[in-house]
């Protein structure tokens, strides 16, 4: 009688091998946007064969790094949501937790347009601007941020900013945690200088209070 194949060990290679491809995908694109599946393949060290296995062509691998984004984005979101704090402070937390991911995943930015059609990044960011709009929503109401636009459209120029300053970063001319983002982000929004300086000083008191207490 034939023995069952031992598959467990085999998934967790393929698996091993779908995570390596695909941080070596956001690697390697952030470097190279024209970087062939075969550059990829030897830079992730498959072969051909395991890379196209799982992902049969470039089309693929790019939809793949916009789903991986898009989860990252939503969970984020999710375990960021402070209902109770102020709005500005709401802000400042939320550049400080998805700056990260902007800067994992900006090589999708620069593929955009002509790889993943701007309805497709839509998708992908649509949990991220939802709460930014919810936070300024509420913050005009409070009185905290201008209101000389809607919140909806306020939200789409300071993604607009983001983008721009991620861009900063590929080419070297910015360096920044999140910081400085996080006062420009409350600047635009309508917060005072002094004002954003204190409000992003308070957030990462708090964010580096709870890492203590999480240690």
């Amino acid at each position: 009688m034939t023995k069952p194949v031992a598959r467990e060990p085999l998934r967790r290679n393929s698996r091993s091998n779908r995570a390596r491809i695909l941080a070596t995908a956001r690697e390697e694109l952030g470097r190279n946007p024209d970087v062939t599946l075969e550059e990829l393949a030897r830079a992730a060290g498959v072969v051909r064969r395991t890379l196209f296995g799982h992902f049969p062509g470039r089309a693929a691998l790019l939809e793949a790094l916009a789903d991986e984004a898009a989860e990252i984005i939503r969970n984020t979101v999710v375990l960021g949501a402070k209902a109770t704090e102020s709005a500005e402070l709401a802000l400042a937390h939320f550049v400080f937790s998805l700056w990260p991911v902007g800067d994992r995943y900006r090589m999708l930015l620069s593929l955009a347009r002509r790889d993943l059609g701007a309805e497709r990044v839509a998708e992908t960011l649509a949990p991220a601007r939802d709460e930014v709009t919810a936070i300024l929503e509420r913050g005009q109401r409070d009185g905290i941020f201008h209101t000389h636009l809607p919140p909806a459209v306020l939200s789409a120029g300071l993604e607009a900013m983001h983008v721009a300053l991620l861009e900063t970063v590929d080419t070297g001319e910015l360096e920044d945690a999140g910081r400085r983002i996080a006062t420009t982000t409350l600047i635009a929004a309508g917060v005072p200088e002094q004002r954003a300086s204190a409000v992003v000083e308070e957030a990462l008191s708090e964010m580096a209070s709870e890492t203590t207490t999480d240690a």
